[in-house]
């Protein structure tokens, strides 16, 4: 009899943490998403123009500036 109990109470215990990897995969989901959509935005603005970024180092202070230029064919 004890050992049903210890198995019934195994089970129960592995349910909320089953639902909490869930939730946390459905927000690493939902992360990945987000950064998929902003990767996608900075490429589609990388074909069509030039961007700049200004980057001043956490060390020395000082600024760097990087330029991304992409070519691209124009869309119809």
């Amino acid at each position: 009899m004890a050992e049903k109990d210890k198995a019934g109470g195994v089970g129960q215990r592995q349910a909320p943490d089953i639902e909490q990897i869930k939730k946390r995969l459905d927000m690493l989901d939902q992360r990945l998403d987000n950064i998929d959509s902003i990767v996608t935005a900075v490429a589609e603005r990388v074909v069509s123009q030039p961007i700049t970024l200004n980057i001043t180092c956490p060390s020395c202070g000082k600024n760097v500036q990087i330029a991304i230029i992409g070519s691209g064919r124009p869309r119809v």
